[in-house]
């Protein structure tokens, strides 16, 4: 049956067609509707693991077992993962184990611009890429081929654009093979250096092996062109860009396997044009394997390596004309991201910021602590980084700067790796503050259930992590909980525990203000008779409220009347509208 499908859900039934049994992986833009998707299979076990290095190592497990398994994360995700990535590429598979990562051109939902590509080389991995929808179903099944047909794991690259974009694919049956048997193996499989020294040149031979079968394979194909003044090797959305603007002018070379790269076809198709050009996003990977082969070509010295490509970049690097598009002839105001109406997060950085602390951040939504005027935030740099973070910032300046100094971290993402800083906290010995931010969901991915919300992936009841519990256990006396929207009671913890000579943590709890379970109070509105316009309800940046000739007022349409904007009146101009009528 054919149906229009969203690439992320393409390889999700890519993966169920392919008798996939066993899915693990941790949420990640633009990779999390894959499991998502996946999870609305019965016959696949899906969950979300506490951080990516736990889905692969989870997923390695499954395929030991003799069931076809998967995990999927986004770029940075694979860099939590790299350690078993790495070795798994040593021990190889039972079953068929495909990893997918999805990268993040132009940074839409991350910190950097990494290129996985990198990965599938150094971790000595191959790695398929898709252009669409239908390729991502089909490289999802023709995956686990060559997982059980090389004894590898396989990477499944994504991007945005493919991952969040919609075309057409053709659906066919589940076809789950029998379980693998498993057999002790302790050469294969237990990795200490006598036996991994002895693995390393099989994965070389692998490796070869691969490169020969990337020759002749169907997913790298020559399509032909009218004009051999010019000929383009590209891949995944790359590929679509270059088909838009070219059509049949040149001949192309579509890779759908960018690792490990077919040289004699890229030699024989370069030799076949006048004019070699690579065209790929982000790092010149596919170029500099050209250049390896001492072929000359245009690449990265025309073409950007910094965000995504585009119809109208393309077509100016090749020199061809292109419709611009249409343009508006006002310009529309900017809508920077901001926290929503009745974010938990919101009275918390208020706090922070009035109080003047330097404050170490982490990745979520509440990253945003650090948009003006909030600006409650002076460091993100990865998962976790926040609370090692404040240690070291702690050890390094000393007294004055523990007593100002906090680390902040969601819930989701202090179990993915917040444990272990926290643990470095109170091995370690610096008086440092860290305030977990539990809005009781991963909320920057799309609400996704975590280990401490007490729900599995599919919303059934699940282990409940007790945050307070597990803080004590690590050795911190200091711990408590405050609800965010009680600005006084923040205050209060704030400035308790940087005062306190103790290492302390303080948990700001109150679920996100989205969530569908949540009930929230009548909105707010504002007596323009007592509002003097001093704007100092203005200072949460709440998106609710706003300055109209002079007096404050709130669009009931957003405000959710948590109340923390009544809280900064000093006039008494807010009230609530549940006393009307």
């Amino acid at each position: 049956m054919k149906q229009l499908m969203l690439g992320n859900a393409a390889v999700a039934r890519g993966l169920y067609e392919a008798g996939c049994c066993v899915i693990s992986s941790y949420p990640g833009t633009p990779s999390t509707e894959i499991t998502e998707e996946a999870a609305k299979y019965d016959e696949i076990y899906c969950e979300w693991a506490p951080n990516e290095k736990v889905a692969m190592e989870v997923a390695f497990g499954a395929s030991l077992a003799g069931k076809r398994s998967f995990c999927g994360m986004k770029h940075v995700g694979l860099n939590v993962a790299a350690d078993p990535l790495f070795t798994v590429s040593y021990t190889g598979v039972n079953a068929g184990m495909v990893i997918a990562v999805a990268d993040d051109a132009g940074m839409h939902s991350s910190q950097n611009e990494q290129d996985s590509r990198h990965y599938a080389r150094s971790a000595k991995i191959p790695m398929l890429e898709p252009s669409d929808s239908a390729e991502g179903l089909a490289f999802a099944k023709l995956a686990y081929e060559l997982s059980e047909q090389f004894d590898t794991p396989v990477l499944l690259k994504m991007c945005t654009r493919v991952a969040h974009s919609q075309s057409i694919v053709e659906t066919s049956d589940r076809v789950e093979p029998p379980m693998k048997p498993y057999e002790k193996n302790i050469a294969k499989y237990v990795m200490m250096p006598g036996n991994a020294i002895r693995r390393h040149p099989v994965v070389e031979e692998r490796t070869r092996k691969l490169a020969e079968w990337a020759e002749t394979a169907e997913i790298n194909r020559v399509e032909p062109g009218e004009d051999h003044k010019i000929g383009i090797i590209t891949s995944s959305t790359s590929y679509q860009y270059v088909k838009e603007v070219c059509g049949d002018r040149f001949p192309i070379l579509k890779l759908g396997m960018v690792w490990p790269l077919p040289a004699k076809k890229i030699k024989e198709f370069a030799a076949s044009v006048s004019l070699l050009c690579v065209v790929e996003e982000l790092d010149g990977f596919i170029e500099t394997y050209c250049r390896e082969l001492g072929l000359a070509l245009v690449g990265k010295d025309t073409f950007p390596l910094e965000g995504e490509l585009s119809q109208t970049i393309v077509a100016e690097k090749l020199g061809l004309p292109h419709d611009k598009g249409l343009t508006l002839d006002e310009t529309i105001p900017g809508r920077p991201p901001v926290m929503c109406a009745g974010c938990p997060h919101r009275g918390l950085f208020y706090t922070l910021n009035k109080n003047k602390c330097t404050v170490l951040g982490d990745i979520g939504c509440y990253t945003l602590g650090a948009v003006a005027p909030l600006s409650a935030m002076d460091m993100t740099l990865c998962m976790g980084g926040s609370v090692s973070g404040v240690h070291g910032f702690n050890k390094a300046r000393g007294t004055e700067s523990e007593h100002r100094t906090v680390a902040v971290i969601g819930d989701s993402t202090f179990m993915h790796s917040g444990m272990t800083g926290l643990a470095n906290i109170a091995y370690n010995q610096s008086n440092s503050t860290v305030i977990i931010l539990d809005n009781s969901i991963t909320g920057m991915t799309g609400h996704q259930q975590n280990p401490t919300t007490g729900y599995n992936i599919k919303g059934e009841p699940a282990g409940k992590i007790d945050l307070e519990a597990l803080c004590r256990a690590m050795g911190f006396e200091r711990v408590r909980v405050v609800d965010p929207y009680d600005l006084k009671a923040c205050d209060a913890a704030v400035k308790e525990e940087l005062a306190a000579d103790a290492p302390s943590v303080i948990i700001s709890r109150r679920p996100c203000a989205l969530l569908k379970y949540v009930k929230h109070s009548a909105p707010l509105a504002v007596d323009p008779d007592k509002c003097r316009g001093c704007k100092s309800c203005m200072r949460i940046a709440c998106p609710a409220i706003s300055m109209r000739d002079g007096k404050a007022r709130v669009d009931a349409t957003q405000c959710v009347g948590c109340g923390v904007c009544e809280q900064l009146c000093a006039f008494g101009a807010f009230h609530s509208t549940a006393k009307e009528g």
